[in-house]
């Protein structure tokens, strides 16, 4: 089974969905936004990407602009922040059972099927 961590206010969130939906029948969507992650659940979500978590922060979002841009952040701590504001996790995020990847663009989904 696969999931997608999805924004279905995102325009690249909803693309990602759609290109999943085409490829699989067996997936979960998780709104992370009603349903925030914690530290644990995103730590193993990177560790299947194979990167930082810097590499998930939503750049262009005007909360990393005003407080965080320019600021040195450990990975635990880059993790802890984007629990505590789900907003500036970039998205889609498809995991599967053993691999996860960014779906930007939604092709990157076909890495782990």
């Amino acid at each position: 089974m696969y999931k997608i961590y999805h924004n279905s206010r995102c325009r690249k969130s909803r693309a990602g969905l759609a290109y999943l939906q085409e490829k699989v029948k067996d997936y979960q969507i998780i709104e992370y936004l009603k349903e925030p992650l914690t530290a644990k659940q995103l730590e193993q979500i990177l560790l299947k990407t194979g990167k930082k978590p810097f590499d998930f922060v939503r750049k262009q979002e005007e909360d990393f602009k005003k407080e965080l841009k320019g600021k040195k952040f450990t990975d635990h701590e880059w993790v802890e922040i984007l629990t505590k504001n789900p907003k500036l996790l970039e998205r889609p995020i498809v995991e599967s059972t053993d691999k996860a990847v960014l779906a930007q663009p939604p092709e990157e989904i076909d890495t782990i099927l």
